[in-house]
């Protein structure tokens, strides 16, 4: 987003390891800001491992119990300013991660929603971070529905929804309040996009030599 030429914070919580380190550098080196990057003394950050693939959906393993962002609080949000945002991107990783964590999502989505900030919410879903499918499912979609824009994969939205095709998915979440669902088919199948006056849209993926 910061390349597009937008205004762009991230935010977190990291450690005072090489990885915190890495991650702060690298917001740097791209133009993001970093002020919302909290440090945390006592706590690692948490980091993931990703498989390459040239088809299908990779293997991810999530190195999150105990880190920093896992002990994320709403008293961190607080020092956060609102004056020019227009627009909040969140993910489902962070409902997993702790009580506290979650409660702190809730907390950034309600606010913005308060003032007016358009959401967008991908479930990204981590299921080795949950105790089962159904907590899973059950959390992300109360989650999705504070959200203007939800965008799952069609694999995430089959596990979520319980639904098997893409118009289908975007349904459910329509039917909950969302105002527009944005469908990422996988692989070269682009990206179906369905709104609430049920306008339906197919983008074809970016074609990478």
């Amino acid at each position: 987003m910061a390349r597009l030429g937008n205004d762009v914070s991230y935010i977190s919580k990291v450690g005072v390891d090489p990885f915190g380190k890495c991650i702060c550098n690298f917001l740097k080196a791209n133009g993001i800001h970093d002020d919302y990057v909290w440090t945390d003394d006592d706590h690692m950050t948490g980091f993931q491992m990703k498989e390459k693939v040239l088809e299908g959906d990779p293997t991810v393993a999530n190195i999150r119990k105990h880190t920093a962002f896992s002990h994320f609080r709403p008293a961190d949000l607080s020092g956060i300013d609102w004056t020019g945002v227009d627009h909040l991107h969140v993910t489902g990783i962070p409902l997993a991660l702790s009580e506290s964590c979650r409660e702190t999502i809730y907390t950034l989505m309600m606010r913005a929603h308060g003032k007016g900030v358009r959401i967008s919410f991908d479930p990204n879903l981590r299921p080795m971070l949950w105790k089962s499918q159904e907590i899973m499912a059950r959390v992300i979609n109360d989650a999705a529905q504070y959200a203007d824009i939800v965008m799952p994969g069609l694999n995430e939205g089959r596990i979520l929804t319980g639904m098997d095709n893409e118009r289908d998915i975007a349904g459910y979440y329509l039917q909950r309040g969302v105002q527009t669902v944005v469908i990422k088919m996988g692989g070269s199948h682009g990206t179906y996009i369905r709104t609430a006056d049920d306008q339906e849209y197919r983008v074809p993926s970016y074609h990478v030599d």
